[in-house]
This record gives structure tokens, C-alpha cells and sequence, in this order.
């Protein structure tokens, strides 16, 4: 129940004019797919190639702890940006326009709602 009242308290956060759709996490997880090769959620999840992404949704940037994040990631974060949820849009939209230098070379996600959907997925794990 908690999980489900956190996804919805992230989403009636986003702007009312319409910056994202509403996300649906359980299509979130088939399109993490896409994701998994690099970075893992869940109890046991461990960092791979990208650090893992429990309780990304709201967290500061770069913080999660045994990951050691590029240069370009650590100046990102100084600025104290966090990951709300049109940040994490915008960063899953272009990864490297967003943040230039970034190690992630995953190209983006082109489609609004699977963004969308993936970050109502990932607001289900807390760390």
C-alpha cells in the first residue's frame, strides 16, 4: 500500500500543464529491460555497469553509496540538483545532452509515457 501512495504522491507532483503522462509502473518494468544490462533495483540489487537505482526517484544525484560515478556525474551534483521526477524525465530523455560527459552511454527513452512509466516503476523501490 505504501509503494502505491508513494507512486501517486510522485505523480500529483508533476506540473498540471502537462510535463509528463501519468506512469504506470508495471509497464515501468517491462520497459526497465532496457536498463537492466546496467543497472539493477530490488532486496539483493547490486551496482553494475550504473549504480542502482533503489530509491532514485527524490534522492540526491550521484548518491548511491559503492558507485563510482564520472566526473562529469560528481559536477552535476554539486550543483544539488535532486532526481524528482521531471529530472529523472529529462535525463532519461538524453542522457548525454543532459548531463555532457556523463559514462552513460544508454541513448534515451524517445517516448514520453515509457519514461513516464519507468520512473512510476522505479518509485516503487526505496533504498
Amino acid at each position: 500500500m505504501f509503494k502505491r501512495v508513494f507512486v501517486v504522491a510522485l505523480l500529483l507532483s508533476v506540473p498540471a500543464h502537462g510535463v509528463m503522462a501519468e506512469g504506470d509502473p508495471a509497464k515501468g518494468e517491462r520497459v526497465f529491460k532496457k536498463c537492466q544490462a546496467c543497472h539493477a533495483v530490488g532486496e539483493d540489487a547490486k551496482a553494475k555497469t550504473g549504480p542502482v537505482l533503489n530509491g532514485i526517484v527524490g534522492s540526491e544525484v550521484a548518491a548511491s553509496e559503492g558507485y563510482s560515478y564520472s566526473p562529469a556525474m560528481q559536477e552535476f551534483a554539486e550543483t544539488g540538483v535532486t532526481w524528482t521526477v521531471e529530472e529523472l524525465d529529462a535525463f532519461l530523455a538524453k542522457p548525454r545532452e543532459h548531463v555532457s560527459g556523463t559514462k552513460m552511454s544508454f541513448a534515451g527513452l524517445r517516448k514520453e509515457q515509457e519514461r513516464a512509466d519507468v520512473i512510476a516503476y522505479l518509485g516503487t523501490f526505496t533504498k
